[in-house]
């Protein structure tokens, strides 16, 4: 065997998983610009109700860092929804100074309709597999979501990765 082939291979491995990766997030932006156009309202404020899930209240801090975007783009984007009467900001009964963002009764539907969507079209997608070839992509998934953390821990730590 040739000293190179294996870094060939891996070449050729790290260039497919980078473009499947990239495939799956365009997939994924293009099924919430989908929903977004569905349900008429902008992508932001879509994936910002979604974050809501089992919690009662967030925080414009908590949004701002779980969405990746500026505060200031949080506050436009919670105005929209306070607008469209999807969510309403409470003062903190323990700091005045913190506002808790909710959903309404309006808000909590909406939420529970674009998560009964998001369980559909995840089990749609596993009836695309057999049921055995369902255990192994989801376990191959698992493993790569840690092998990203793990990854993303060493950026974060330090670890030079471009001196590999």
């Amino acid at each position: 065997m040739n000293d190179q082939e294996p870094n060939v291979l891996l070449g050729y491995q790290s260039q497919r998983l980078q473009d499947l990766i990239e495939e799956i997030l365009h997939c994924c932006k293009e099924r919430t610009s989908h929903l977004s156009k569905k349900f008429d309202i902008p992508e932001a404020e879509l994936r910002c109700l979604m974050l809501f899930g089992e919690e009662r209240y967030l925080t414009a801090k908590g949004i701002s860092q779980k969405l990746d975007v500026v505060k200031s783009r949080v506050t436009k984007i919670i105005n929209g929804l306070i607008h469209k009467n999807l969510v309403e900001s409470i003062d903190d009964p323990k700091d005045g100074r913190i506002k808790l963002i909710g959903l309404t009764p309006q808000g909590q539907r909406r939420s529970k309709e674009f998560s009964a969507i998001m369980t559909d079209l995840h089990q749609k997608l596993l009836l695309e597999f057999e049921p055995e070839q369902r255990k192994m992509v989801i376990s191959c998934l698992e493993v790569l979501r840690s092998s990203m953390e793990a990854v993303k821990n060493q950026m974060v730590s330090g670890f030079d990765l471009y001196r590999i």
